[in-house]
């Protein structure tokens, strides 16, 4: 779900806190619960290149009360419906080897375990999702650039191998994506190009709502990339 508010790493372990607090409160000290934040709120948890994210998706695990804290801390904070969810589980990027690939975060109250997904596996994650018009590939080189400014650069060896770990194969990735990541680590000029990356992905998103305004109902899955392209040479053109 996309949200009007922005979550930073200040406001997001806040609301991730009241979160824990609650579901102890209607669930006791004896049931735990693990949530595995993933997509924007694990880049904003673990890299410094984005200040905020719109995006709360998780992989939760736990009782059915955990909606219910999810609704109350929504309510006291004024935040949306369903501020953080598991919808993620319906798209492509999903599979359930992300627990096994997650790293801890942090444990609040004692009972709800918080992990998200860093470095080669969010890559891999962003790059089946692999949009031109959100996040993810600027957050693939986002992650790539503070990588290699920790001195723990990634390798593609290592990317392709997060690949197959979560999806058992290379070839689910968009050949347009596969290339794009490539020819990034090859040159490895990260800062540059997350800028360039980031524009395009901001025109991408204008030009698309101009045009579903245009004609709706028109762009699908299946044509999203053609509808891009030919948007991108209609306003050089113009």
């Amino acid at each position: 779900m996309l949200s009007d508010k922005a979550f930073t790493k200040d406001t997001l372990d806040l609301y991730l806190k009241e979160l824990a607090k609650e579901f102890r409160k209607r669930n006791g000290k004896n049931t735990p619960a693990e949530v595995i934040l993933i997509g924007g709120a694990a880049v904003v948890i673990n890299y410094g290149f984005r200040e905020m994210t719109y995006d709360m998706d998780a992989v939760i695990n736990a009782s059915s009360s955990m909606k219910e804290a999810i609704n109350y801390v929504g309510d006291k904070f004024g935040l949306p419906n369903g501020w953080i969810n598991d919808d993620f589980k319906n798209t492509s990027s999903y599979t359930d080897r992300i627990a096994r690939f997650s790293t801890y975060y942090r444990t609040f109250s004692n009972v709800v375990t918080f992990r998200t997904v860093t470095a080669e596996y969010l890559v891999a994650m962003k790059m089946r999702s692999g949009r031109e018009y959100k996040y993810d590939r600027s957050d693939i080189i986002g992650v790539l650039w503070d990588q290699k400014k920790r001195g723990k650069p990634l390798t593609l060896e290592r990317i392709k191998q997060a690949v197959i770990d979560l999806y058992d194969s290379y070839d689910v990735i968009a050949d347009d994506v596969k290339q794009f990541v490539e020819q990034a680590v090859k040159n490895g000029n990260y800062a540059e190009l997350y800028a360039r990356v980031r524009q395009m992905e901001i025109e991408n998103k204008e030009n698309l709502i101009e045009y579903q305004e245009e004609k709706p109902g028109v762009v699908s899955n299946d044509n999203l990339s053609d509808v891009l392209a030919a948007l991108r040479k209609r306003k050089e053109q113009e």
